[in-house]
């Protein structure tokens, strides 16, 4: 009888929010889909498209229009079936196995579990009690541990905080391995390091389309690094991993740079309103939710003993978020949905404190 291996077997599949809710500020999703005038030109591409021919296997047009965006060159960018589909190329092939990767907790829970699937071996900095990351303990463990690669999201999903630039850096320069930083979230913050891939041999610099471009319905990432990486990257890809259709896509939407900057900027300013809103709050019921940190990110990290029930009852009024069981991550959606949030987060407050006041 066929059995699974032991690998297999111990594994724990995503388990992302599932039903349907009016509001969903779990996913860290742009709250805005694309504009008319846009869906058309993208419409007008896809009838053009000769659907029974295989897709470029470089995604030039996309690249192109990605790395004209970000200013950067072309030759150091590898197109991926979303930035999950390059973490597993550099786990699966970067590395041999029994190798040690270094990863953050908190942090992006994809990063150990590719390299579990590997057969790599986990190590785990534990971050400071306010979240904070102690740069001079990871160059430590680094270059003591053995260790081949530290991978790190900044901004942090889910912790929202970053690590400046000249840290970055620094923690680069002063390690013996891979630096694998993802930089999903950093088109809401100013501390992007992608004009120093070709200053560095051990660096890979991750990007998304899921989050601030607004293209989370179709899975684009891009990897972006020096060209040995970018080369290696490019052999070890499976020769069609982009389909046509969200080449076409990401290449069209690259090129509105004015929309997605001005959509940027608008999730930004509400990110900011929504982390005021919370902050107030979290002040007047401080035996509830504690006061956040300001966020680098589009969500606003929460910590609380009462987080199962800030959720649950958010979703009975049709509000999803993401439960951390010790902390809770809201998303930043539009003005509405924003409103709708804090009306029904200050309600459950009052209620839960209530309770707790009155023994109910």
């Amino acid at each position: 009888m066929y059995e699974l291996n032991n690998k297999l077997k111990k594994l724990d599949a995503y388990d992302p929010i599932t039903g349907s809710y009016e509001i969903r500020l779990d996913a860290n999703e742009s709250p805005y889909n694309l504009p008319d005038y846009i869906m058309k030109d993208i419409a007008d591409r896809i009838c053009a498209l000769s659907f029974n021919r295989y897709p470029d296997p470089l995604a030039t047009d996309t690249v192109n229009a990605f790395a004209k965006y970000y200013n950067l060159d072309s030759d150091n960018v590898t197109g991926g079936n979303g930035s999950d589909e390059i973490i597993s190329i550099i786990e699966s092939c970067f590395f041999e196995k029994g190798d040690r990767i270094l990863s953050f907790s908190n942090d992006f829970s994809m990063y150990r579990f590719y390299a579990e699937l590997y057969e790599l071996e986990n190590v785990v900095y534990q971050k400071n009690d306010d979240l904070s990351v102690d740069v001079d303990k990871v160059i430590e463990i680094c270059n003591t541990q053995n260790i081949k690669a530290v991978i790190f999201s900044n901004p942090c999903n889910p912790t929202s905080l970053g690590i400046e630039k000249n840290e970055v850096l620094r923690l680069i320069e002063n390690v013996n391995c891979l630096v694998i930083a993802d930089e999903a979230y950093m088109d809401f913050w100013n501390q992007s390091i992608l004009d120093k891939v070709n200053d560095y041999d051990n660096l890979i610099i991750l990007k998304t389309c899921s989050k601030a471009v607004g293209l989370a319905g179709i899975r684009l990432g891009f990897a972006v690094a020096n060209k040995t990486i970018t080369n290696a990257l490019r052999s070890a890809k499976s020769p069609y991993n982009t389909d046509s259709i969200s080449q076409l896509v990401g290449a069209a939407l690259f090129e509105e740079e004015k929309w997605l900057k001005k959509a940027c900027a608008d999730i930004i300013g509400n990110t900011e309103k929504l982390y005021d809103e919370i902050c107030r709050i979290c002040s007047a019921f401080p035996n509830i939710l504690a006061m956040p940190q300001k966020p680098c990110t589009n969500f606003v990290f929460i910590k609380s003993d009462y987080c199962d029930e800030v959720f649950k009852s958010l979703q009975n009024k049709s509000i999803a978020i993401r439960n951390f069981k010790t902390y809770v991550r809201i998303c930043c959606g539009t003005k509405s949905e924003n409103q709708c949030l804090l009306t029904a987060l200050e309600e459950i407050c009052e209620e839960l404190s209530n309770n707790l006041v009155y023994g109910g």
